[in-house]
């Protein structure tokens, strides 16, 4: 559907909602973004760590009748729901399971944006249909976002002048634009979020303060420890499964971790040290070419070519 403005179910994603007067203060202290900034016109991306620093769920948050309502993994929505309960204590808030009130819509296409009337800056976000549409907070290339009655969900997208199509026209847009999207690219209590380009994709806020996670992220940041990161890859020939190692001669040089419903699009962990010979050269994986590039939005060490 490439040129033609589309909505999708986003299945891979289940909204769930935290209520509640301390709603604010609650997330704050736990997620990597500033959930100050979270209001009716505007939301944001951010992720919830270990507290040594490792990924675990990565989520959009907008509001809308005064809740905050979260798009997770659909399949590992129960774990954030009892990870972020546990932390509740004498907070007014409760986070439940939405999924069967809310649904995750995900709009695209060259005029999206304009047709929904939003601007092109991350995460503004207004009303729609009794819930709420945003820019996607992570790029805006990737249109934008909605929590939506799940009943009327395709009724308002349609009204709003879109065609319907499958979430695997999102998801080829996603991969070819190098935009992980939670497990299936991170690592659940191994991935770090600077390695994945969270840091580009605004989903940490340097001067927010404490949050679970922080002392390891902002180490990374500040002594330069990344040497890996994950890149999309255009893949000739047969595609090799995820976790597939990607080889660079004799030498191992990075994993692929994702593919795009194509089967020529992926994204995959390379050591930075070998991306100006890999990007040249190719990295072989099995019988296929796996060529690695650097998308426009992402910023690189500056020793890296």
């Amino acid at each position: 559907m490439t040129g033609t403005d589309f909505f999708a179910i986003d299945t891979f994603r289940t909204p769930v909602a935290v209520e509640g007067e301390d709603r604010q203060a609650f997330l704050q202290g736990l997620i990597s973004n500033d959930t100050r900034r979270v209001s009716e016109t505007q939301a944001i991306y951010s992720a919830f760590l270990t507290p040594q620093g490792k990924f675990l769920h990565d989520f959009s948050v907008a509001e809308s009748g005064g809740r905050y309502l979260l798009d997770p993994e659909t399949e590992r929505r129960a774990d954030l729901v009892k990870r972020l309960s546990m932390y509740r204590l004498r907070s007014k808030v409760k986070v439940l399971d939405a999924g069967a009130d809310w649904a995750v819509v995900v709009f695209a296409g060259p005029q999206a944006l304009a047709k929904l009337g939003l601007g092109d800056a991350p995460g503004l976000a207004k009303p729609l249909g009794g819930g709420v549409v945003f820019v996607d907070p992570r790029l805006p290339a990737l249109g934008a976002r909605a929590f939506l009655p799940r009943a009327e969900a395709e009724a308002i997208a349609r009204a709003a002048g879109f065609s319907a199509a499958p979430i695997e026209e999102f998801e080829r847009l996603r991969v070819t634009l190098g935009v992980p999207s939670g497990s299936r690219d991170l690592v659940p209590d191994k991935g770090i979020l600077l390695e994945n380009g969270f840091e580009e994709l605004h989903a940490i806020d340097w001067d927010k303060g404490c949050y679970m996670g922080q002392e390891l992220t902002a180490r990374t940041r500040y002594r330069g420890l990344v040497r890996k990161r994950l890149l999309p890859v255009e893949i000739s020939g047969e595609a090799p499964a995820p976790g597939t190692a990607l080889m660079l001669g004799g030498v191992e040089a990075g994993e692929l971790r994702s593919l795009g419903p194509d089967g020529k699009h992926g994204l995959a962990m390379l050591r930075l040290e070998h991306l100006d010979r890999a990007r040249a050269e190719g990295l072989s994986a099995g019988g296929a070419t796996v060529r690695p590039s650097v998308p426009d939005w992402m910023r690189l060490p500056e020793q890296v070519g």
